[in-house]
């Protein structure tokens, strides 16, 4: 037989009069007051949750992405690894998300539909600073922000800096792998394109990785991530695809096509392409 067991026993702090707690902390009384139901659908609370947590997580993909740039620019890679490590397991958790939210079926989920509006996730900003930071720089995508000042502000000024991608490449070039000086000197605002150049640069990194150790550790976390990124994309077109077939998106996009259409992009496409020079 068991008694219930006071934690005060062992000194827990069980009085929060004028001190800072748990949910003080966190502010959960905000957090879980931002949950704003607009039908009286069972499944909209499912549907506005998912994406409220998928926003966080990003906020935490964005910090750790933007840490990671400034450590490769100042040549500090070991800790930009960690920080690659910990943004692939985030999408890790994005990707996890998506099996909950299949749990909806296709008539639950039109019971609250039509109160959506013209909202879409292709209008997140994180997600599009995210694209931007990482080298899919877009500039059309900057429209859907047009009446929100300060995100067309935070978005141009990540266009104006050097993608993390960027900054690999210029690693490469300081550690003496040959990059030629038009890509180094690019016009960071615009997308990369993928040069044979560049494959070159890698397959140099990975046909001796014990010489270029930490420059091939670096591909490989580069590698690794956008494996992530890429299933999170595949599981949103399956996702949506499962829930509303071929309708067009609620942003008015034509939905599973233009989401297929995102899966070709390649983020790190020579680190891509370089497996089939090897």
């Amino acid at each position: 037989m068991t008694t219930d067991f006071d934690p005060a026993r062992d000194g827990a702090q069980m009085s929060f009069d004028g001190r800072m707690s748990y949910g003080d902390y966190l502010h959960i009384d905000q957090i879980l007051g931002a949950q704003t139901l607009l039908s009286s659908a069972h499944d909209e609370m499912l549907f506005i949750i998912q994406h409220q947590t998928s926003e966080l997580w990003m906020k935490l993909a964005l910090h750790e992405i933007a840490a990671a740039r400034e450590a490769i620019k100042r040549d500090d890679v070991q800790p930009a690894f960690k920080m690659l490590s910990r943004v692939a397991r985030i999408f890790e958790q994005l990707n996890n998300a998506w099996d909950v939210l299949r749990t909806m079926t296709p008539s639950e989920y039109t019971r609250f539909r039509d109160k959506l509006g013209q909202s879409s996730g292709f209008q997140s900003h994180q997600y599009r600073l995210i694209e931007y930071t990482l080298g899919n720089r877009n500039a059309a995508m900057l429209k859907p922000h047009a009446h929100r000042p300060e995100v067309i502000s935070l978005l141009q000024a990540e266009l104006a800096r050097p993608s993390l991608y960027d900054e690999a490449l210029h690693l490469l070039a300081r550690r003496g792998i040959a990059i030629p000086d038009e890509i180094l000197n690019r016009d960071i605002s615009k997308t990369h394109t993928a040069d044979h150049r560049i494959n070159a640069a890698w397959k140099v990194v990975y046909e001796s990785p014990e010489t270029h150790w930490e420059l091939y550790e670096m591909a490989e976390k580069l590698m690794d991530f956008e494996d992530y990124f890429r299933r999170w994309r595949f599981n949103h077109v399956t996702t949506v695809e499962r829930i509303i077939g071929f309708k067009r998106g609620t942003g008015g996009t034509s939905g599973v096509a233009y989401l297929r259409r995102m899966l070709a992009v390649e983020l790190f496409p020579e680190l891509w392409h370089v497996r089939t020079d090897l």
